[in-house]
C-alpha cells in the first residue's frame, strides 16, 4: 500500500490558488516522482467563499487554522499568508507539532531567521523556502546544494520585478519614473504604495536570504545600505547608455574580499555586455561566482501565481523525498571575518550635478573632488546660455564611498548648485 503524505495550506490567495492549480494539473506526475500519494488535506483562509478560479473540494476548506496545526496526520504545512504575524506564530506552532514547513515569506525569514531555524532544529523538522527569492527560478537549492563544493565569492541579483520593469521601460521608452510607476500600478506590477519595491526593501529582504545561503552569515537589514530607484531620471539612463555603454539596474550585492563581506542594495551601472544587463521587465536574474565553478547565471520569472507555486510544490516534493535531510543553510564554517561598512566600499561613480552655468563652477567641483582624492575620468556638460541651470555629468575613477559622500555634501553646499546630486555606483 502506497504511503500517504498530507499537506495543509494556510493562505488561499494568489500563490495559494497557484498551488492548488499545480496539484490539480500535475498530481500524477508529482506522485510518480516522489513515490507516495500526495493529499492536499486542508486549506485554511479567512475567506473561503470567494471563487479563486481553481477547482477545489469545498469540504477541505476551513477558517480554523487549528484544523491544520493540530491535526496529528498533517505532514507538511505551507504558509502563504505573508507578513510577520500571525504567520510567525503559525510556522512555529507547526514545527513544534512536528510538521515540516514550506513558506514563500521572505519578510519573515529575513527578520526571524534565527528563531525559525532554532525551532526547526529543536523539533527535527525541515523548513524550505525556495519561493521566497526569485519566484519560480530554481535558485536557493542550487545555491545551497549544487554549488556546495564552492566557496562563493560574489552574488549579484536583480530580484525585484517591479523596479526592473520600471527601469526597463524608462530605458526603452525614455519615460519619467513617475509615469512608468503609474503604468506599473495599473498593470498590477506595483502596489498602490510602491515604496517597499522601489526603495529597495523587498530586494534587501531577499538579499539577506541569499547571503545566508552563499556565505553562512545572517545580517539584519538595518546593518547594511539600502537605496532605491526613485531619483533615477531618463537623463541618467541616456548618459549611461550612450556614454558609458551601461544600463541601470537595482542590484542586490553580496561579495567577499579579504574576509570582509560587502552587503548592499542600490542602483548600479551594469555594462551592456554583462549577462545581468539582459534581464528586462518583470524578470529576475541572479549572477553567482564560485571559486571552482566560476560564474553561474540563474534567470526566470521572479513572481506570479504559477511560477511561485512551482517553487512551493517543489519544496514539498523535496521534503517528501528526504524528510530527514540535515538543516544546513550555507557554509557552516564561514570565511566572513567582518562586514564592510558602505563607507569603506570602493567603486567608480557616476554623478549628475545640477548647477547654474557660470564661470568657475567646474573648477570648484573639480577642486572638491581633488581635495578628497577622487580623480575624474570624464566630464560632460550640456551647453546652455550663461546663467541657466545645466546638468553636469561626471564619472570618477575608483574612490572610497566615505570620500564620495563628503564630496557630494560639499558640492551641494556650493551656491551655484541648485538640486540634489545624484550619484550611482558602477559594477
Amino acid at each position: 500500500m502506497k504511503k500517504t503524505v498530507n499537506i495543509g495550506l494556510i493562505g488561499f490567495g494568489t500563490i495559494g490558488s497557484g498551488v492548488v492549480e499545480t496539484l490539480n494539473r500535475n498530481l500524477p506526475l508529482i506522485e510518480e516522482k516522489v513515490g507516495v500519494e500526495v493529499v492536499l488535506k486542508k486549506i485554511v483562509d479567512l475567506d473561503i467563499v470567494t471563487d479563486r478560479g481553481v477547482q477545489v473540494d469545498p469540504h477541505i476548506l476551513s477558517t480554523n487554522v487549528d484544523d491544520i496545526l493540530e491535526d496529528p496526520d498533517m505532514d507538511i504545512v505551507i504558509e502563504l499568508i505573508g507578513g510577520y504575524q500571525p504567520a510567525l506564530k503559525f510556522i512555529l506552532k507547526a514545527m513544534e507539532n512536528g510538521k515540516h514547513v514550506v513558506t514563500a515569506n521572505k519578510a519573515l525569514l529575513a527578520k526571524h531567521w534565527e528563531e525559525i531555524l532554532e525551532t526547526a532544529f529543536k523539533n527535527g523538522v525541515r523548513v524550505c523556502f525556495e519561493a521566497s527569492v526569485g519566484g519560480g527560478i530554481p535558485l536557493l537549492e542550487p545555491l545551497n546544494d549544487s554549488l556546495a563544493a564552492n566557496q562563493i565569492q560574489s552574488i549579484y541579483g536583480i530580484i525585484n520585478g517591479t523596479a526592473n520593469y520600471i527601469l526597463t521601460k524608462m530605458s526603452e521608452e525614455g519615460r519619467e519614473f513617475e509615469d512608468v510607476l503609474n503604468e506599473a500600478q495599473t498593470l498590477g506590477y506595483a502596489e498602490q504604495d510602491p515604496a517597499f519595491d522601489v526603495e529597495g526593501h523587498d530586494t534587501a529582504q531577499k538579499l539577506i536570504i541569499l547571503t545566508i545561503l552563499g556565505f553562512g552569515v545572517f545580517i539584519k537589514q538595518e546593518k547594511f545600505h539600502v537605496e532605491g530607484i526613485s531619483l533615477i531620471t531618463p537623463q541618467d539612463i541616456l548618459f549611461a547608455s550612450e556614454e558609458l555603454g551601461c544600463v541601470i539596474k537595482l542590484l542586490a550585492i553580496s561579495q567577499l574580499a579579504d574576509g570582509e563581506l560587502e552587503v548592499r542594495v542600490h542602483p548600479t551601472l551594469v555594462p551592456k555586455d554583462h549577462l545581468l544587463a539582459a534581464v528586462k521587465g518583470v524578470f529576475n536574474g541572479v549572477y553567482i561566482v564560485g571559486d571552482v565553478v566560476g560564474p553561474v547565471m540563474m534567470y526566470g520569472p521572479g513572481a506570479g501565481m504559477l511560477p511561485t507555486a512551482s517553487a512551493v510544490v517543489s519544496d514539498c516534493m523535496d521534503i517528501i523525498g528526504d524528510p530527514n535531510k540535515p538543516l544546513l543553510y550555507g557554509p557552516q564554517n564561514t570565511n566572513v571575518e567582518s562586514i564592510r561598512p558602505i563607507a569603506e566600499v570602493v567603486s567608480r561613480y557616476y554623478l549628475r550635478i545640477t548647477a547654474i552655468d557660470m564661470p568657475g563652477v567646474l573648477h570648484a567641483i573639480s577642486g572638491i573632488l581633488s581635495d578628497l582624492n577622487i580623480s575624474i575620468e570624464s566630464v560632460n556638460q550640456e551647453r546652455r546660455d550663461e546663467g541657466q541651470e545645466v546638468p553636469i555629468f561626471m564619472v570618477t575613477h575608483h574612490a572610497k564611498e566615505q570620500n564620495m559622500l563628503l564630496a557630494v555634501e560639499r558640492i551641494e553646499s556650493l551656491e551655484s548648485v541648485t538640486k540634489d546630486t545624484v550619484f550611482i555606483r558602477l559594477l
